[in-house]
């Protein structure tokens, strides 16, 4: 993983949402500045600009100057914090941008003689709020910008990007959605209810929430889930759940994210094969005697194939 520095802009006053704090808004239950971080939980240095308030991180927090000086402005007063080679720049609402986004952005920056790299929206517009930076280049650019215009303050975005040698990324038709308006907020919230969205938008939610970088395989608890309460009792589903999650917690203190995720696959297929042999005995039972008994391949009920 490429090694980089994250500039967060979270100033500006909101004027189209009446003022409001954006980066406190809150979509899914996490206010959009906590969406974004996540997001770019691998930098080395996360710098915010804009007024201090509770994260879901560590940060370090400075102000533009003046106060409301506009994007260049916060820029420049947040590059002076950063150290790494490359500078990741986001702005703080941008609720459905992902690693994935963060990881193309550092990929197509490192190629030879470029100065960076930043997303394209659906539109084929440039989003240089979320983009990547090589240092060297943003300092030289914002310094020769401040020059010419006597401060960085109030000016537009274009006259920095315009001089640098940008690659382009395809953000996709959400990874840039930013939101200026109530109405954006609206359909931020209700996107991530979409059937095909809300348990991905929950499990990240609750992941990021409980402070679990883990990759968890959704398809299998909510098999194990189906499994018990079909073969047990409804409320077995939420229980064995749980006591998966706590058997895998146990078996793979102090190891990696890989171990851990192995370790919950491992325990729900224990739990899996045991309600599995549950719901083979009670279909025996209401068979009756003659029944012929429903049962779980030897590798699934824990029995070594030629066992007596």
């Amino acid at each position: 993983m490429t090694a980089y520095d994250v500039i967060v802009l979270a100033g500006g006053a909101a004027k189209r949402l009446g003022g409001a704090d954006k980066p406190a808004v809150r979509v899914g239950g996490r206010a959009l500045l906590d969406r974004v971080l996540a997001a770019c939980s691998g930098a080395g240095a996360t710098v915010v600009v804009g007024g201090r308030r509770p994260t879901s991180r560590p940060v370090t927090w400075t102000r533009e100057v003046p106060e409301g000086g506009g994007p260049l402005a916060a820029l420049g007063a947040g590059v002076r914090l950063t150290a790494a080679e490359r500078v990741l720049v986001l702005s703080a609402d941008l609720p459905f941008l992902g690693p994935a986004t963060v990881d193309a952005l550092l990929a197509a920056a490192g190629e030879d003689g470029r100065d960076g790299a930043l997303c394209t929206d659906p539109d084929g517009r440039d989003q240089p709020l979320v983009a990547v930076y090589r240092a060297e280049a943003l300092r030289r650019e914002l310094a020769l910008v401040a020059t010419e215009h006597g401060s960085l303050a109030g000016l537009p975005l274009r006259l920095l990007t315009g001089e640098l040698d940008l690659a382009r990324v395809d953000a996709g038709p959400h990874a840039a959605f930013d939101c200026d308006t109530w109405d954006d907020i609206a359909a931020a919230r209700a996107r991530i209810r979409e059937h095909g969205a809300v348990l991905d938008e929950w499990m990240t939610s609750v992941k990021n929430e409980m402070g679990i970088e883990l990759d968890v395989d959704t398809d299998v608890l909510l098999d194990l889930a189906r499994d018990a309460a079909h073969g047990v009792a409804r409320p077995a589903a939420p229980l064995t759940t749980f006591l998966v999650g706590y058997a895998a917690a146990r078996a793979s203190a102090g190891a990696g994210p890989e171990e851990a995720a192995a370790a919950v696959a491992e325990a729900a297929r224990k739990a899996t094969a045991l309600a599995l042999r549950w719901e083979a005995e009670a279909e025996a039972e209401a068979a009756g005697a003659g029944g012929a008994e429903k049962t779980a391949p030897p590798e699934a009920s824990g029995e070594q194939a030629g066992t007596p």
